[in-house]
């Protein structure tokens, strides 16, 4: 349910020279533990009808997602990979789940399911339903997400003044998506005032926790001249750092950057690399660059 970015799918903003940029917000907790893989235990869990441990760990592989920098739609196909993986029905997942609302992680998991159509139809209204009693349990999750939903207004109207209250909790509580969304706010005045002071702060506390939004988000600041001076080059290698690591996000803006020749030498064929880096992982506009571009 991670619109992106929660594509959080994204936010794209263009200015009047049709340039693009993204800023991400949705992203997670600092301290996170690894996701081992326990497949002769979930197998003997599965045998026995008990899917809890299957419902846990595809949460806190979303979590772990989400914290990495994957946009929706790869967070999706990890979540698909591991139900396949396992040898599992989505269906009988859903329907497990609908019979076992005991707990924030299969309340949450229930209302993705229906957000992205797993073993079920589609169906926003109830998956934000479900996402809104789960954040109200405190499933971090799931308040990850309801913060961007009601950012951008997916399947509910939007509430920054929720959105900036959810965001500014998670940020207190040290989660890097809160940080990232509190900053967000700040930069664009949602739900309180304008601070581009503060904005780039909380991009510079979340580059510095490695996150890739945050990394990203910094180099955007470092472009525009948000809360800081204008410094390209810093842009660049925050740029080129968060792409390398894997954010399309990151690597739709270094495309940009070696399209134009902004701040760097004009290098059409790094530029391509770029956009197709991005244009994998699900990037509508890099998609539309790319073809752009090759038609040239």
């Amino acid at each position: 349910m991670l619109d992106k970015q929660f594509n959080l799918d994204y936010i794209d903003t263009s200015n009047t020279n049709n340039e693009f940029f993204h800023i991400i917000k949705n992203f997670d907790k600092i301290n996170i533990k690894e996701i081992k893989p326990t497949i002769e235990n979930i197998s003997e869990y599965i045998y026995e009808g008990d899917l809890s441990i299957v419902i846990d760990e595809l949460v806190n592989l979303i979590f772990v997602k989400i914290n990495e920098g994957k946009n929706e739609k790869m967070i999706k196909l990890f979540v698909l990979n591991y139900i396949n993986s396992n040898e599992i029905i989505s269906q009988e997942i859903h329907n497990w789940l609908l019979n076992n609302q005991n707990n924030s992680n299969s309340i949450y998991l229930l209302g993705y399911f229906y957000y992205n159509g797993i073993g079920t139809d589609l169906n926003k209204q109830k998956a934000i339903q479900l996402c809104q009693k789960a954040a109200d349990l405190d499933n971090r999750v799931a308040q990850i997400d309801l913060a961007n939903v009601y950012l951008l207004g997916k399947g509910v109207d939007k509430n920054y003044k929720l959105a900036f209250e959810l965001s500014k909790k998670l940020a207190d509580g040290e989660f890097v998506s809160g940080i990232n969304n509190l900053g967000y706010c700040y930069n664009w005045g949602i739900g309180t005032d304008v601070n581009k002071q503060k904005a780039f702060e909380l991009y510079q506390k979340a580059a510095d926790l490695e996150n890739l939004t945050g990394i990203n988000n910094l180099g955007w600041c470092y472009e525009k001249g948000i809360g800081t001076n204008v410094d390209k080059q810093k842009t660049f290698e925050l740029y080129q750092k968060a792409a390398n690591l894997g954010s399309d996000i990151a690597q739709y803006n270094l495309a940009y950057m070696y399209e134009i020749g902004d701040g760097i030498k004009k290098d059409m064929d790094k530029a391509i690399y770029w956009y197709k880096k991005s244009a994998e992982q699900g990037d509508e506009i890099a998609q539309s660059k790319l073809e752009e571009l090759l038609e040239k």
